[in-house]
């Protein structure tokens, strides 16, 4: 009993995973299996892909669920316009993340490198991503990701015709039924 209380014990305990004063700790949370499954499996650390790629998929992603909010719940949600207000919004936001991430690029400093393979969570990162012509192909590829993830939301919105099927499903909902 006492030999498995130490290996529970031990397996829970917070160390530091290389260099203490880093302050990168090594926990259940951050370096459990399902939490590196999960962040190793995100576009930016997967293995494999060039960084145009990454951008393409991270920015996708964005594009698509920029778009949503934009159009439910910006100020011209209730005219007949909020599809395009939307369509406007998303893509202005990312272009506003683009030129975040120009910035970011922008002579003087490197961009910041990923810690060594010693990390808790992430196992190898790309090394391509951390130069300044892998973060200009993840900007370009970011782009144009959002701009067509924002794009497609909105054709897939708009051909779909949920602006009129959705207030039949609450008038339906609100009836009890």
């Amino acid at each position: 009993m006492t030999e498995s209380k130490e290996t529970l014990m031990q397996k829970w305990a917070v160390k530091t995973v290389s260099d203490p004063t880093v302050g990168n700790l090594k926990t259940p949370v951050n370096s459990g299996w399902f939490t590196k499954m999960v962040i190793n499996n995100l576009p930016v650390y997967r293995e494999g892909l060039s960084p145009n790629f990454r951008g393409l998929e991270t920015g996708a992603i964005f594009g698509y669920l920029l778009y949503g909010p934009f159009s439910m719940t910006g100020p011209l949600r209730n005219t007949d316009f909020h599809l395009t207000a939307g369509l406007l919004g998303g893509v202005g936001a990312i272009q506003i993340l683009t030129a975040l991430f120009i910035l970011y690029n922008a002579p003087g400093k490197e961009p910041n490198v990923q810690p060594s393979a010693s990390d808790a969570t992430v196992a190898n990162p790309p090394a391509d991503l951390f130069t300044r012509a892998g973060w200009n192909d993840f900007t370009n590829g970011f782009w144009l990701g959002g701009t067509g993830g924002v794009v497609f939301a909105w054709l897939l919105i708009g051909t779909l015709h949920l602006d009129t099927v959705l207030p039949l499903i609450k008038e339906y909902h609100l009836l009890g039924a």
